[in-house]
């Protein structure tokens, strides 16, 4: 009871705290845990994330550098974030399996 207490002052002093803490994958954690995305899929989706300049002018980004976590050289995947993106390509729309 005690700790539910320090918990939910906590949350009120910092409504912004995340209450779990995120899943950061390396690309190969990424795969391996979600299969139907290859290394080399993830990896082109990265490369593709960030707008780019070409000689025919600047080509956007897709959008998923909100799901990456870059620390040196080191790059991590923010599980949630990717799956909000994923939702955000579909237009908004969530899959729902009916049995």
């Amino acid at each position: 009871m005690e700790n539910t207490t320090v918990t939910q002052a906590i949350q009120s002093a910092y409504p912004d705290l995340p209450i779990q803490p995120r899943t950061l994958l390396t690309v190969r954690q990424f795969s391996d845990k979600h299969a139907a995305f290859t290394q080399g899929a993830i990896r082109n989706l990265i490369f593709l994330a960030e707008s780019r300049k070409t000689s025919r002018g600047t080509i956007q980004g897709n959008g998923l550098n909100i799901a990456l976590v870059r620390i040196g050289r080191k790059l991590l995947i923010d599980e949630a974030k990717f799956f909000q993106w994923i939702d955000e390509q579909q237009g908004g729309t969530k899959w729902v399996l009916s049995h």
